[in-house]
């Protein structure tokens, strides 16, 4: 018995064993395995250097943010708040530097000072206010989010270029957003291993109750972790920045969610008390795959997230399975607690694989083995009717040119959209399409596919110091110009308006808004009574002119920044709508042509979006094939009113 045992422990420590031990004991590390290999066999592009470097930038963010809420979740806390004190911190940063004139050094101090502010007062309100973890950190989600729009004015603002090397590459070839985060990983790994604080998670984790009665400081303990949680934040905010080259208030929305997913599929619990950095680090890695791989894939944009959530959910679940058949196994001996996690390890590896495989075969969008060219469109959003019509424009005229035309959705995220460009550099695609969230902050993607020999054509939004082969456009300030003229026209140059903005930060939003004021200087007779913004979206267009009409029942007019504000407007003003009150919209979507020839809206400035779509990827194919293409493609917009919808084909 004896001799069978130390065999056993022989053959344990070997090589081979430490590993199969390694994998079975680390559920989330066999997925990445597995994930890795079979979209290594679904497309050739995956595992190539430039790709993989490509995923560990991608994951970069991600993982910054989820050390700090590694901390927090092992005290048994939660923050949702780092996305959003990611961007003010960055914000702070930006704006003292490059509109204050404070020393970069001093600068990048006050950036991250701006962390550890706003997780101070985290682990204030809840240590000491008594507010649940989920509330206070909720609030400081709004509040940082609303402080870095009033900083910025809702617009980016320019990173210092010494700071924006954080952006950069050492050596042409390895990027330092990777190396901030092994740097930030050791830092967290040795806070948890080897420090008193570290120790104080664990235990407030595990048992918040004795961990007071054996003396522990829980408060004093809480407000450091909140506060470390804040400093991984700013950090992850500036290599964020820095990659984009410019602060953007709206940047990090919704990356919370991603830091808590990536360090509860690294093997942390939400109840607290067990997680590691280096767990955590595997789970950024994970989403980091997953998107890169779907994208390579061609998977469709809508079902992207689809699949992702469905396999988090399953890892996380099947490891959750693993551990307990290992841990109700124990009773059976070491061979029962072997063969039960083995089993589950085998279950999930095999769940991932079919997910995977599956995911490509059913949802597969191009062909990889076709001959024909490849492009890839990254659109900003496709949770608006505009920027469908410019999808459909494109695939229609890519079908009929013979082109795989790969479309991806940025979600008016601008780091993600940078991601998605960074995946067809890599993936050596004849031309890129791209219709910017930012124009600033997609410069250094572009920069990336003309060192690539990538011809690159943008779409309905310019992209600011990068050379593109061809701007098709429509032009938003003369566009909102017309919008200013119209509703001036149709009121007889006297009346009061408001006027419903887009999405701040965004350079559509900011370049109709001009419009609309130079518009509106000819007609002093016209006075503007507030001016709200919506986000482009048809429900908040309704809340917000609910709430204005409260406070100026009197209006006679509105300009919206697109059609869905101007359809929410219209329902919340009911009856009002096309005759006591004027609706001006923009974009000329169907939805808002109908409200046009219906008389609820009085005009729209149409764009043609199908024709931006079309005339894109007839100039991209030009430029794959060396042929010359014209620098602008300008495609006329005009004002749609009831008298002319019917011949207005878009």
């Amino acid at each position: 018995m004896a001799t069978d045992t130390l065999k056993s422990r022989a053959s344990a420590t070997g090589a081979p064993g430490g590993l199969r031990r390694l994998l079975l004991d680390n559920g989330a590390l066999t997925a990445l395995i597995v994930l890795v290999i079979a979209l290594s066999a679904l497309s050739g592009d995956f595992l190539t250097t430039d790709n993989l470097l490509n995923i560990g930038v991608q994951a970069a963010v991600t993982a910054i943010l989820a050390f700090g809420v590694t901390f927090v979740i092992v005290s048994a806390g939660i923050d949702l708040s780092v996305g959003s004190v990611a961007a003010l911190s960055a914000t702070v940063l930006a704006w003292s530097a490059t509109q204050h004139g404070v020393p970069v050094a001093v600068a990048v101090l006050l950036g991250l000072g701006t962390g550890v502010v706003a997780g101070l007062v985290n682990g204030f309100l809840i240590a000491y206010g008594k507010l649940p973890p989920f509330i206070a950190t909720l609030a400081m989600l709004s509040v940082g989010r609303g402080l870095a729009l009033v900083i910025s004015q809702g617009s980016p603002i320019a990173f210092p270029t010494s700071v924006s090397h954080l952006g950069d590459t050492l050596g042409g070839w390895l990027p330092v957003p990777v190396l901030v985060m092994v740097v930030m990983g050791l830092a967290a790994a040795l806070v948890l291993g080897r420090t008193y604080i570290g120790r104080s998670m664990y235990a407030i984790g595990g048992n918040e109750e004795a961990a007071r009665l054996s003396g522990l400081r829980v408060p004093k303990q809480k407000l450091a972790i909140y506060a470390l949680s804040g400093v991984f934040a700013a950090v992850a905010g500036v290599v964020l920045a820095s990659r984009l080259s410019s602060a953007q208030p709206q940047a990090a929305d919704g990356y919370e969610l991603d830091a808590i997913a990536a360090v509860v599929i690294g093997g942390a619990s939400l109840a607290g008390g067990t997680g590691k950095a280096s767990g955590t680090l595997i789970g950024a890695l994970i989403l980091a795959v997953l998107r890169n791989g779907l994208n390579l894939l061609s998977v469709s944009a809508f079902w992207q997230q689809v699949v992702i959530g469905v396999v988090i959910a399953l890892a996380v679940l099947l490891d959750t399975v693993r551990r307990k058949a290992g841990a109700t196994s124990v009773a059976t001996g070491p061979g029962g607690a072997g063969k039960g996690k083995q089993a589950a390890t085998y279950a999930l590896a095999a769940v991932v694989t079919v997910a995977i495989v599956g995911a490509a075969s059913f949802l597969h969008g191009g062909s990889s083995s076709s001959t024909n060219p490849r492009m890839g469109l990254s659109l900003s959003t496709l949770n608006n009717p505009f920027f469908v019509q410019i999808r459909a424009g494109a695939q229609a005229e890519a079908r009929k040119l013979g082109v795989d035309l790969t479309v991806t959705d940025a979600q008016n995220d601008a780091s993600q959209q940078a991601n998605q460009l960074q995946n067809f550099t890599s993936s050596s695609l004849g031309a890129i399409i791209v219709n910017p969230v930012d124009s600033d902050a997609a410069s250094n993607s572009v920069k990336a596919a003309d060192q690539a020999k990538i011809p690159v054509i943008a779409v309905d939004r310019g992209v600011n110091k990068a050379d593109v082969d061809a701007l098709v456009a429509s032009d938003n300030v003369a566009g909102g110009e017309l919008a200013a003229r119209t509703i001036a026209g149709k009121l007889g140059g006297k009346g009061k308006i408001v006027i419903l903005q887009g999405q701040a930060g965004t350079s559509a939003a900011r370049e109709r808004a001009q419009g609309f004021a130079n518009g509106l200087k000819a007609y002093p007779g016209i006075q503007v009574l507030a001016q709200q913004p919506a986000d482009f979206d048809r429900t908040k267009g309704l809340d917000v002119m609910s709430n204005l009409l409260q406070a100026h029942p009197d209006v006679q007019g509105v300009i919206a920044a697109n059609d869905e504000m101007a359809l929410g407007a219209a329902k919340a003003l009911g009856s009002k709508a096309g005759k006591s009150v004027q609706v001006v919209g923009f974009d000329g979507t169907p939805d808002g042509l109908t409200a046009v020839k219906n008389g609820t809206l009085y005009a729209s400035v149409a764009q043609q979006p199908t024709q931006l779509g079309r005339i894109a990827v007839d100039n991209a194919l030009r430029a794959v094939q060396g042929k010359k293409v014209e620098p602008t493609v300008k495609v006329p917009v005009k004002v749609v009113t009831k008298d002319d919808v019917a011949g207005f084909s878009g």
